[in-house]
């Protein structure tokens, strides 16, 4: 504990070292009166010099509190609610602009006037993640709201339902509530269960026995299995066959499965998280996704927004993009490189973008992607930028062969061809499994 103000109450400052999170002790007036070690590892020390240090001015810059500036004050909104108050906000930090989940604690003297402030600061690994091709980046008001969720949502056990576009980061939000939770030192582990045949689809989520089918030699245990203790996520849901989601609605509401071939239950406990990019609403309707099922699934929901409704944060999803596919090698975007990807529409989202980088990094002479080598690299699409003309075209006077499908088979086959037909790098340089590849070449 470090008291930066001599008449803080010593038993209030000596509360800080009873949080496993970095915690500081604020005055109703903004400053900042004590922090615990975790604080002063995380975010340094603080020099009261003549003045006590204001909240504000440490994790903002600003010279006056962050409503005023803006932003959502958690000491004011705390204030005014007389309850514990929580936020997301970008602090400034050692190591740069990070998000931190800020939690606004009132503290009450014997009288019940409120006194101080205790806030808890949890950084959120986004951008500085360790696994560079989890990492999510961005600042854009889309991006914090969805990341303001994931830090409500990620301490529980409740299941999330992630929706969005093909291709918008929704393994990667899932991810980051897995890396958040509870359940972050155990695996999480992924089922595509899109392309997946009903027997296929039951094999790999429950497992089986020996002889169970044909071609089962041996005994293999299921993707439930493995997630016991960690997190399930279950990407596009949407597309497990209907005569299979009552089994899947029986495990999630017992934890119990049973492997293929076999008499015997089994018990899994796990955090479940699904994704899909259907309208799982309009599949209940229509009879192809059970209403049960959807209301198990669909406790927590989280919109992933698309990547041309957060065209501020592309220059830094590029940046990662490129320091990924790089292998060493440092690329990077002129500002009229940039400048040109923002007028495209990105109907594939981040990882349009990322197929779109990995074709300028081939087609680039050197280090430096200018705007030309972007529409070399935008061509196979042919999607013409919306900011050149105009609002998008009428869907009938666009020809079948630009369906993202199309365009995706397109450019697999060319990074095949580029790659001497290596299906391992392709699947990499494109950022898929070689299973999808292959399936996406159907």
């Amino acid at each position: 504990m470090n008291v930066i103000a001599r008449d803080t109450h010593p038993t209030v400052a000596r509360m800080l070292d009873s949080y496993d999170s970095p915690a500081i002790l604020v005055s109703r007036d903004y400053e900042i009166l004590a922090t615990n070690d975790l604080y002063r590892d995380k975010f340094g020390e603080l020099d009261p010099g003549d003045e006590r240090p204001r909240c504000y001015a440490v994790s903002h810059g600003y010279d006056r509190p962050c409503d005023e500036a803006g932003e959502t004050c958690p000491l004011r909104a705390a204030t005014a609610s007389r309850n514990r108050e929580r936020v997301l906000h970008i602090h400034q930090t050692p190591r740069g602009e990070e998000h931190v989940d800020v939690e606004m604690l009132p503290v009450f003297d014997e009288a019940g006037e409120l006194e101080f402030f205790i806030e808890l600061l949890r950084p959120l690994r986004t951008g500085s993640a360790n696994e560079p091709e989890l990492a999510m980046t961005g600042s854009s008001p889309a991006f914090n709201e969805m990341m303001g969720l994931i830090s409500r949502v990620a301490p529980g056990e409740v299941a999330v339902l992630l929706t969005g576009e093909s291709g918008s980061g929704k393994e990667l939000a899932a991810h980051a509530i897995h890396r958040h939770s509870r359940r972050a030192k155990r695996h999480m582990v992924t089922l595509e269960c899109a392309g997946l045949t009903e027997t296929l689809f039951e094999s790999e989520l429950f497992g089986h026995v020996r002889g169970a089918f044909t071609g089962a030699n041996f005994h293999k245990p299921g993707l439930v299995e493995a997630a016991n203790g960690g997190t399930l996520f279950l990407d596009e849901i949407g597309d497990v066959p209907l005569p299979l989601q009552v089994k899947l609605l029986r495990l999630i509401e017992t934890g119990t499965y049973r492997q293929v071939g076999s008499t015997e239950v089994r018990h899994s406990d796990f955090r479940l998280v699904c994704a899909t990019h259907k309208d799982l609403e309009q599949l209940v309707a229509e009879g192809q996704f059970r209403e049960d099922l959807y209301y198990r699934i669909n406790v927590f929901p989280i919109r992933v927004p698309a990547l041309r409704e957060r065209l501020e944060d592309l220059q830094g999803i590029a940046r990662r993009i490129l320091e990924e596919l790089g292998e060493g090698r440092h690329h990077h975007l002129t500002q009229s490189a940039t400048d040109r990807l923002r007028q495209h529409r990105f109907p594939g989202n981040i990882r349009e973008l990322r197929n779109i980088l990995a074709r300028a990094m081939l087609l680039a002479n050197t280090n430096v992607i200018d705007r030309d080598v972007i529409d070399r690299a935008l061509a196979p699409s042919r999607q013409r930028p919306a900011a050149e003309e105009g609002a998008p075209a009428p869907r009938s006077s666009v020809p079948e062969d630009l369906s993202l499908r199309a365009a995706e088979q397109r450019y697999l086959r060319w990074l095949l061809a580029h790659l001497g037909g290596d299906k391992q790098r392709a699947a990499e340089a494109a950022g898929i499994s070689v299973r999808s590849l292959y399936r996406k070449l159907a």
